[in-house]
């Protein structure tokens, strides 16, 4: 009886020391094999075949040269100048203010393109000649101001007048005579009159009619100086 409780008992022992003895050969698997279940990418690939990623630096914000703090000693960076734009052509802009035409009565057929012709040995016509009876009143294209009363040789009784911006100088020639009461610096509105058409200076004095130029002021925004501009051009 005692034989066969003492077999029990070893058999026990060798069943508890053999399954002591797995679960210790257990442990030290997973401690030298630790599980590894991979992550899987939106790809479908495991992530141990993708090489791992470099770090990469986070991009630096750098403030505008007016932002920037100043630094002693430090040698400012150079901004590119702003381009200007480029004015406006002339011409162009003229057509768009929709100038009147000078004389009372005329139409834009009645103007014609004379701009190239020669007047004289050496010069060129440079503006337009507007016929009509002698006293029709002269009017002024658009609003402005007085810049010269003149008379010359050439051009006879003659008025400049200044565009609101100054940009621009209207010039009217071979006038009979001044509106009443015009005086220079005076401010004008456009389809004033102005003066009336004559014969005065080098006209032919069989043929009353005007003599319109338009310049491009210099800089100096002279009354007398200019780049003279085609009127028909603008009118047509």
């Amino acid at each position: 009886m005692k034989k066969e409780r003492y077999a029990r008992t070893k058999i026990s022992f060798a069943v508890a020391a053999g399954f002591l003895a797995g679960m210790l050969t257990m442990s030290a698997i997973v401690v030298i094999f630790p599980e590894q279940r991979e992550p899987v990418l939106a790809t479908g690939r495991p992530a141990a075949v993708v090489a791992e990623p470099r770090a990469v630096a986070e991009p630096r914000v750098v403030a505008p040269p007016s932002q920037t703090a100043a630094v002693p000693g430090a040698v400012p960076a150079q901004v590119p100048a702003v381009v200007p734009v480029m004015a406006a052509n002339p011409i162009e802009e003229l057509r768009r203010r929709h100038l009147d035409l000078p004389v009372q009565g005329a139409k834009s057929t009645d103007v014609h393109d004379m701009f190239n012709e020669k007047r004289g040995s050496d010069r060129r016509h440079e503006a337009v000649d507007l016929l009509a009876p002698r006293n029709t009143p002269v009017l002024a294209v658009e609003d402005g101001t007085i810049g010269k009363l003149f008379f010359s040789k050439a051009g006879g009784i003659t008025i400049y007048q200044f565009d609101p911006s100054k940009t621009y100088v209207y010039y009217y020639a071979h006038l009979e005579r001044y509106a009443d009461g015009l005086v220079e610096d005076a401010a004008i509105t456009r389809g004033q009159v102005i003066g009336y058409v004559g014969t005065t200076g080098n006209a032919p004095k069989d043929t009353p009619h005007l003599h319109f130029a338009i310049f491009e002021l210099t800089g100096e925004k002279q009354w007398w100086k200019g780049t003279p501009l085609d009127p028909y051009q603008v009118f047509r």
